[in-house]
């Protein structure tokens, strides 16, 4: 047998479920690993080990009285910290939720643990899941597995780095602008956002309501078809949750590409793209042409709006948000002479400076004789940004561009500069503003060995479409099969 963290999710699910690994000798392995390479990484704000060990102690029993396993049985899996985990510090990489601790378990994380999954720990992320690098921890930040001088992406940048480091076999992460792609491109692992509504944002704390997505990491495609396929599904206490009835997405990983169109987002590689990471589109569409694709152009007139729509749209549902964590409830209270001084005292010691930005921007969009001139207008943007991907549909049945239009960047390279930050973001943006499903894929490396990654995105509840054709690629392409050097 290979080392158990080379091995896929499927792989070792099937072992535990057969008997031929436990799941506490599973668990003891990655525990170990976490804790071993978490010092060099940053990865976790948190590793449960007792809680974990429990959990694996309970499914071996369950195997040894005769009861199946789910689908995901002894699997260790990590959680992005704003992720409400039962019993578990959780507090979005923030001071103002510093030692917090939730009575119950978002919906996904009830999924999971259903499925036999073992949660290893919490992970580390942008403040409130607002950024691109995550710089804006309010603890320490999260490293680049395949070079830790260079960020993992924002804002789930312990989830993706803890996956590429196979400190666990899968993470969750949350996804408003691209928060699981984009940290999937910059650590070189499958990373997909689902359809609005596709997962429950039950237990999730909210940034940006009708943006807020949680979706999966893992080092392959099949693995994340089986992550997804955990979560999805209606939840009656998230009012936006679909209740279109979950696919066998895992089953798709396989089927034959040919007589798919792939439509190619033209003014993503003209504009701004950097040569490498175009040089890497380039060579895949090649091989989606070799498995039969048909690959036609199509344009997104209204994409290049998103930025500024989405700094509208989602910085005032943030304001709102965020008005919740005052310091009278929990988390961090700075007591003061009067209650609004203790409001502010709270507030601007517990909110670090990317977050106080994106409230006070949010605060203005929304505020009298403003919000027609701002929020109301990007809503109407937001509007044209769907309809360009209705008519792009119509030609094609998936649209790729880049996942970042430039690989990873070195730490405090982008910290003084909020727009060329904003900007990482300008090929996530659009999908997230539609609601559409987009997944990041590998495809390749820069010269300084640093991941490349592509995005396909499909109509609403595409994700098996998508999953097929992220799959046959990474067959013929194989760099899920290249790993980073061991940190430990």
């Amino acid at each position: 047998m290979m080392p158990l963290h080379t091995e896929s999710c499927v792989t070792l699910a099937g072992l535990v479920q057969r008997g031929e690994l436990s799941a506490v000798e599973v668990t003891r392995y990655f525990l170990d690993r976490a804790t071993r390479a978490n010092p060099a990484l940053g990865a976790f704000l948190y590793i449960d080990a007792e809680g974990a060990l429990a959990q694996a102690a309970t499914l071996d029993a369950q195997r040894a009285s005769g009861v199946a396993l789910g689908a995901l049985a002894g699997v260790p899996v990590a959680l992005k910290d704003n992720l409400c985990t039962r019993g578990v510090p959780t507090t979005c990489a923030s001071r103002i939720l510093e030692g917090y601790v939730p009575p119950y378990d978002a919906h996904v994380v009830e999924a999971l643990r259903s499925a036999g999954a073992v949660v290893i720990g919490k992970t580390n992320m942008d403040e409130f899941a607002m950024g691109s690098s995550n710089e804006n921890s309010a603890y320490f930040p999260a490293r680049n597995p395949w070079n830790t001088a260079y960020v993992p992406g924002g804002s789930s940048g312990g989830a993706a780095s803890a996956t590429a480091s196979s400190l666990v076999m899968g993470a969750l992460g949350s996804d408003t602008g691209g928060s699981v792609r984009q940290p999937g491109a910059f650590c070189g692992v499958v990373a997909l956002k689902p359809t609005y509504g596709r997962v429950s944002r039950y237990g999730l704390i909210a940034f940006a309501s009708s943006l807020d997505q949680i979706g999966p990491f893992a080092r392959n495609t099949r693995d994340a078809a089986r992550f997804l396929g955990v979560i999805s599904g209606h939840d009656a206490r998230d009012a936006t949750s679909a209740t279109r009835e979950v696919e066998d997405y895992e089953s798709a990983c396989g089927e034959d590409l040919r007589g798919l169109r792939i439509g190619l987002v033209q003014e993503s590689v003209a504009q701004g793209c950097d040569s490498q990471v175009a040089k890497g589109l380039l060579e895949a569409i090649e091989i989606l042409k070799r498995k039969g694709c048909t690959i036609t152009d199509v344009s997104l007139p209204h994409a290049k709006y998103a930025v500024a729509v989405y700094y509208l749209v989602a910085t005032a549902e943030a304001s709102s948000n965020l008005a919740r964590f005052d310091g009278m409830r929990y988390g961090l209270r700075v007591n003061a002479e009067d209650l609004p001084s203790t409001y502010e005292n709270s507030r601007g010691q517990g909110f670090g400076p990317e977050v106080k930005r994106r409230i006070m921007l949010g605060t203005y969009a929304l505020s009298a004789g403003y919000y027609d001139a701002f929020y109301l207008k990007a809503q109407k943007i937001r509007t044209l940004i769907r309809q360009d991907y209705h008519h792009a549909f119509e030609q094609c049945d998936l649209v790729l561009t880049p996942t970042s239009p430039a690989p990873a960047f070195r730490f405090n390279e982008r910290v003084d500069d909020p727009l060329a930050m904003y900007l990482e973001d300008i090929f996530t943006l659009p999908p997230s503003l539609a609601g559409l499903a987009a997944m990041n894929v590998p495809c390749g490396f820069t010269r300084e060995g640093m991941p490349l990654g592509m995005q396909l995105c499909g109509p609403a509840f595409s994700e098996r479409t998508i999953l097929r054709a992220a799959h046959a690629y990474e067959q013929e392409a194989g760099w899920h099969l290249q790993h980073p050097k061991e940190l430990i």
